[in-house]
């Protein structure tokens, strides 16, 4: 299944389903999250443009009925959240019916981030969540910084995998990442657990590996995730997968996936009955992001 899906992503047609709001460096749209819910595909990503333009600026949450053309329901600003910059949304559907998004969340003229999440009332339609309810989840502190969570639920257990930037050396060391479980009974009150992936020392991902999915799959746990080698390649991320007996502890087993060895990031993964729909963001010629989608036939 992995060789497939990284196969299909390095070198299989992809479809643009959101252009980035600009031209060139800087300008991205991705940091996708989707949820495919009776028939119809439903995806957060985030918006962004250069630093000195504003950053990250919007999560928007789209419906649609064939994976590939989008709707706006809700946009969530960077405003609303008086914060620098917002990254990577999660998008899950409550067992009450109603929707919650994470959002993270960057401190001004810090390294540090924090995730929220905002609900709708139970049971209320997705477009609720552009003036939800918020409750922060992962307040970070001055060793670490949360961000680009992927939350998973199975009845009333929730799961999270969460990038964990350590702060710890100062804002020169800040871009290193690792992927940490959390579990909770809400999907608000979250414990700890332990890392799930660590980078790899010596290797493409030795900087950062940030689990961007995770589901199981024939008693196995599979995840999709980013990774670099150096700060310099911080924003320039590639995707590799692992492995685990469970969804707490994962090993590297591929990577890196790239396309034209270029920018190649934040895979998520929608699950069908005839196959995979997966959607992550790539760079562009002209050094813009863009938001795309192939299809992993059965």
């Amino acid at each position: 299944m992995l060789d497939g899906i990284g196969q299909t992503l390095s070198e299989g047609p992809a479809t643009v389903v959101v252009q980035p709001p600009g031209q060139g460096n800087g300008f991205w749209a991705g940091g996708p999250s989707v949820v495919h819910d009776d028939g119809v595909f439903y995806l957060a990503y985030r918006l962004r443009r250069p630093v000195d333009r504003g950053r990250g600026y919007a999560n928007v949450v789209a419906r649609s009925t064939d994976g590939i053309h989008f709707d706006t329901v809700a946009t969530l600003s960077a405003e609303t959240f008086r914060c620098a910059s917002l990254e990577r949304p999660a998008l899950i559907r409550r067992p009450d019916g109603g929707w919650r998004i994470y959002v993270s969340c960057s401190t001004f003229g810090s390294k540090h981030w924090w995730v929220e999440a905002v609900d709708t009332t139970p049971g209320g339609d997705i477009t609720e969540l552009s003036d939800g309810v918020r409750t922060v989840v992962l307040p970070g502190d001055a060793t670490s910084a949360w961000k680009d969570v992927v939350v998973a639920r199975d009845g009333d257990r929730w799961r999270m995998w969460a990038c964990e930037h350590l702060l710890d050396r100062g804002d020169d060391e800040a871009d290193r990442m690792r992927s940490v479980f959390l579990t909770s009974s809400d999907g608000l009150s979250w414990t700890r657990q332990r890392v799930a992936l660590a980078p790899t020392p010596g290797s493409w991902d030795a900087r950062g590996a940030r689990i961007t999915s995770a589901w199981e799959a024939d008693g196995s746990w599979l995840a999709s995730y980013d990774g670099r080698a150096s700060a310099a390649e911080n924003w320039f991320e590639r995707t590799g997968f692992a492995i685990g007996a469970t969804p707490d502890e994962f090993t590297a087993v591929a990577g890196p996936v790239d396309r034209d060895g270029t920018t190649l990031r934040y895979v998520t993964i929608a699950r069908l009955p005839t196959g995979l729909r997966v959607y992550f963001e790539a760079q562009r010629p002209d050094g813009a992001n863009d938001l795309r989608t192939v299809f992993v036939p059965a």
